[in-house]
């Protein structure tokens, strides 16, 4: 015991620092994850085109590498932290599907399709944009995608 109180004091600051942190992502994740929920085209879900992709289709080359890799980047981060919340507080499955908008990966659109047409997703995603006074989110039925 007295090893473990000895290490807490050795490092003191940097387990300050990590609960700060932590706080920070919990309070600033929801507003992003609302933001991003919000901000989502209505016919998401219906089109087989990447929305993101269509704002710098005709970029030069290296600008569309660049936000390519800052979105999968992102996507990452935001998927990680939505597994996190599996098991901590916090939206996580939420958390999980915008990371996965953001990810390019064979079969996503699959993926992100069967996630959202779960019942609970899909009240809390359209709950939320109905709060901010946007349509919901429009979702094909069709189970054979």
């Amino acid at each position: 015991m007295d090893m473990l109180f000895e290490w807490v004091m050795l490092h003191q600051i940097g387990l300050q620092y990590m609960g700060i942190l932590s706080l920070l992502a919990f309070l600033i994740t929801p507003m992003i994850i609302s933001a991003l929920v919000i901000l989502m085209p209505e016919d998401y879900f219906l089109s087989e085109r990447d929305h993101i992709l269509d704002l710098y289709e005709k970029s030069h080359p290296f600008i569309r590498l660049a936000i390519l890799v800052t979105k999968n980047a992102a996507g990452v981060v935001f998927v990680l932290a939505g597994l996190a919340m599996l098991v901590l507080p916090g939206q996580g499955i939420l958390t999980i599907l915008i990371g996965l908008t953001l990810v390019n990966f064979p079969g996503k659109r699959s993926l992100e399709k069967r996630i959202v047409r779960q019942e609970k997703v899909c009240f809390a995603i359209n709950w939320m944009r109905s709060r901010a006074g946007r349509p919901p989110l429009k979702i094909s039925r069709d189970e054979g995608e």
